[in-house]
């Protein structure tokens, strides 16, 4: 049976009801999301291990499959199509065979390739992880982190800002790869607000003024940790990091996500909310960022409050994790989730 949605301040057990939850989730077809960040691929090498090497004291992977994936800003776009909504997404990918096939992924999950710049400076960001036995043996990762070229930065800012005229709402995917400047967040986040449109922000630490005056900021607690400058030991050097970031970077909410100790929510106002985890196993946490993004922004889009925005995006992170590899959520698994 599902329990109706009781938010309370502090640790608090979260549910949200049945019609309630039907209807913002079917609303998320009638939703334009703009994701716009730093675009990769995520391939996998799957195999087991029988041997070390004889060359080093390494494992030796006998490879029996390869997947590729999107991922990043792409991943957390997958996300939202498989959830139903609709996306235009905003990025960088290299001339290269890498990037074919990202923008063969993209035709399969019918985005539109307009908002993807192919530049020929820089190659497509790629992440190979070795698997073996389900264990992630290594990983390897292929790309260029400097800045972009002023000709390409000003294109993805043009793109972005018709974007967001359109869509109901943004998220902004910071992976640390070049994409995302201080002046294109400058420029995004006050054209959000000016528009009463919910920007989401995935953060990385260089970047972390830049984000000021978003909706919604979902660091993990090593981030907000590290943008504090303080160790979170507890949850009270925990909550109070927590209302001074909401507070020194005018931010409507923080989510700072947990891991297996879930979800922390900070409100303006001084609302506190921590959500336990809703996951039973945790095989993988690759990407899993990118589904508690993405569910939160389509749940606001359509009309929930970020208490409820933030219970979906927990039982989304919930399937997310459950399974190895880069994976997107659909509509119906979410559903599922709430009733087993």
């Amino acid at each position: 049976m599902v329990r109706r949605l009781g938010a309370l301040m502090g640790d608090a057990v979260l549910q949200v009801d049945s019609d309630r939850l039907h209807t913002i989730v079917d609303a998320f077809e009638s939703r334009t999301i703009l994701v716009v960040g730093d675009c990769m691929m995520d391939e996998y090498l799957w195999g087991a291990v029988s041997r070390i090497s004889p060359e080093a004291p390494v494992p030796v992977v006998d490879v029996q499959e390869e997947t590729v994936t999107l991922g990043g800003a792409a991943n957390v776009a997958s996300n939202a199509v498989t959830l139903g909504g609709r996306v235009v997404l905003v990025g960088v990918i290299g001339d290269d065979r890498r990037g074919e096939v990202f923008l063969e992924r993209m035709d399969q999950l019918g985005l539109d390739r307009g908002g993807i710049l192919v530049s020929a400076g820089r190659p497509t960001t790629v992440k190979t992880r070795i698997v073996a036995h389900s264990q992630h043996v290594v990983r390897a990762d292929r790309e260029v982190r400097g800045p972009l070229a002023r000709d390409e930065a000003d294109w993805i800012l043009e793109k972005t800002l018709d974007a967001l005229h359109t869509a109901d709402g943004v998220i902004v995917s910071d992976y640390g790869k070049g994409v995302l400047s201080a002046s294109l967040l400058g420029a995004l986040i006050p054209a959000a607000r000016r528009m009463n449109k919910v920007c989401a922000v995935d953060p990385k630490l260089s970047h972390f003024d830049s984000y000021r005056g978003a909706s919604v900021i979902t660091p993990n607690k090593h981030e907000a940790g590290q943008a504090a400058q303080r160790i979170l030991a507890d949850d009270t050097a925990l909550q109070e990091v927590g209302h001074d970031l909401l507070s020194s970077l005018d931010l409507d909410a923080l989510l700072i996500t947990r891991g297996e100790e879930g979800m922390s929510l900070f409100e303006r106002g001084g609302r506190y909310v921590h959500l336990p985890t809703r996951a039973r196993e945790v095989y993988d946490v690759t990407g899993a960022g990118d589904t508690v993004i993405c569910t939160l922004t389509l749940a606001v889009s359509a009309g929930a409050s970020m208490v409820e925005a933030a219970e979906i995006a927990n039982h989304a992170a919930r399937i997310a994790v459950g399974q190895v590899g880069t994976t997107s959520v659909t509509k119906q698994a979410l559903l599922e989730s709430f009733v087993s």
